[in-house]
């Protein structure tokens, strides 16, 4: 039975924002506590790579720094916002 928080669809920009910045996260945690022996596979598109633990973490923190920066940005509201004239 599904809780009524994980029914519900985000309409916020930032809190999707904010769940894509805590993915990532997760993501990193769990592959830096991966052994070296272990598979990793990563989701390009719809399809499934083998790749390195490195190479997908590497990735998670590109992942996360564009979702990081992509919330710490102001928005713009028009044309001439950030003009100082």
């Amino acid at each position: 039975m599904a809780t009524a928080s994980s029914s519900t669809t985000s309409t916020d920009p930032k809190l999707d924002l904010i769940k894509q910045i805590r993915t990532h996260e997760v993501a990193i945690a769990e592959l830096e506590n991966l052994s070296s022996s272990r598979a990793v596979y990563q989701k390009n598109g719809s399809l499934f790579f083998r790749t390195t633990i490195q190479k997908a973490a590497s990735s998670e923190k590109t992942s996360l720094t564009t979702f990081a920066a992509s919330y710490q940005k102001p928005p713009v509201r028009g044309v001439f916002a950030r003009c100082d004239v």
